[in-house]
């Protein structure tokens, strides 16, 4: 028997599990109904489990039968907070939303760890299933890190794979990736413009920090375009801008809070000084003064070129090669998987689970509108099973 054809009578348990956890979607990084749900999921299965103490991570270990390469494998559990508009009759009420294909995540890799669990004395090595709240936002991934996922089993892992599902993009059940850089960093910055304010018909008595601001936001762009490479893209967003309270009235400050995303850690470094300097460099040439406060967040999500074609391989040997679909460009959302593969050799994997038939025209994730196709559930927990088994295999 293989393990997709053991995977497919999993389908009604796998099914019922990710309903209920969409129904009831929990935020952030306390999500103690999801950590019960998956609890009671894994309950009876020959694993060691270790709670999060900060958060309400499930760490589980699976000893296999015989020595050989540690594999970690993740899911993500939270949701977002966002209204559910899409049409299911498991649809949340609660004014969250798992608009980003989370619950099948932990649908899929509860899926993955009942399969190895029944072929644990055939297993060449051990498994962490690496269960993780706080993706969106609140560095969950860090957070377990710091407590100790990657030494839970006694020894860090050799290899790290996760998957997530897309409502859009790739047809429903083809895998999508690439090596090298696959999704982008999200940084933030915060620029405070700080001059003096005064009567708007007597702009020469006051230091008007408002077109300063609008200065660096332009000259910002432009940074993009002549101080980083083409091949090596910068994507620089103002999201919001503040100043003033009246049309006749100079304001003491101006504000904007922008978005970086960058797809290596040298473009990241290098954008960091860069937006600091010329924002200092634009107020002090007005005579202004400037509190640039800049956050890095997530990393660039970076997959090994060899996990990367060992996880392509896999795909196509398990499913066909019309299942897999080598990712062009990388992906300018950001993911703190990105946080593992920093540590762990490993590969990160789209898994289209659109449900409306045309992925080019679906609501894509984050959308309140976004469905996804649970139908494809026991496809993500095979690969999941397969890569762990595989790649001990590989030694």
């Amino acid at each position: 028997m293989t393990i997709r054809t053991d995977a497919a009578p999993l389908l009604d348990d796998l099914v019922t599990l990710r309903r209920a956890i969409h129904a009831d979607p929990e935020i952030g990084l306390q999500l103690p109904n999801t950590q019960q749900r998956i609890l009671d999921a894994l309950d009876g299965l020959p694993l060691e489990i270790t709670l999060g103490k900060n958060l309400t991570s499930i760490a589980a270990v699976l000893r296999g039968g015989q020595p050989g390469p540690l594999v970690l494998l993740r899911g993500d559990m939270d949701a977002l907070p966002l209204t559910e508009l899409a049409e299911e009759p498991f649809r949340s009420t609660n004014g969250a939303m798992h608009a980003c294909g989370h619950d099948l995540h932990v649908a899929g890799l509860v899926g993955a760890a009942r399969l190895l669990c029944a072929r644990r004395e055939q297993l060449t090595g051990d498994v962490v299933f690496m269960f993780q709240p706080g993706e969106e936002g609140d560095d969950g991934a860090g957070e377990m890190i710091a407590e100790g996922i990657l030494e839970i089993a006694g020894r860090r892992p050799d290899a790290a794979y996760g998957l997530h599902v897309i409502a859009g993009l790739v047809p429903a059940g083809v895998f999508t990736g690439r090596p090298g850089s696959f999704m982008a960093s999200a940084d933030e910055v915060h620029v405070r413009v700080l001059g003096a304010g005064g009567h708007g018909s007597q702009p020469f008595l006051t230091r008007d920090p408002v077109p300063v601001m609008c200065e660096m936001v332009l000259a910002l762009q432009t940074m993009v375009t002549r101080q980083f490479d083409i091949f090596d893209p910068v994507v620089f967003t103002v999201g919001r801008i503040i100043g003033g309270t009246k049309e006749n009235i100079i304001p003491d400050e101006a504000r904007f809070d922008a978005t970086i995303r960058t797809f290596t850690p040298e473009a990241r470094d290098k954008v960091q000084q860069t937006v600091t300097r010329l924002c200092q460099g634009v107020a002090a040439a007005h005579g202004l003064d400037v509190d640039v406060d800049y956050h890095r967040n997530y990393p660039p999500t970076i997959n090994n070129d060899d996990e990367a074609a060992f996880l392509a391989e896999t795909v196509i040997d398990v499913f066909g090669e019309e299942r897999w679909s080598t990712l062009p460009n990388p992906h300018p959302g950001a993911e703190d998987f990105s946080r593992i593969l920093e540590a762990v050799a490993g590969s990160y994997v789209f898994f289209g689970t659109c449900a409306t038939g045309d992925p080019a025209t679906a609501p894509s994730n984050h959308a309140s509108t976004a469905r996804f196709d649970d139908q494809w559930l026991t496809d993500g927990a095979t690969l999941l099973a397969e890569l762990a088994v595989r790649r001990m295999a590989r030694g």
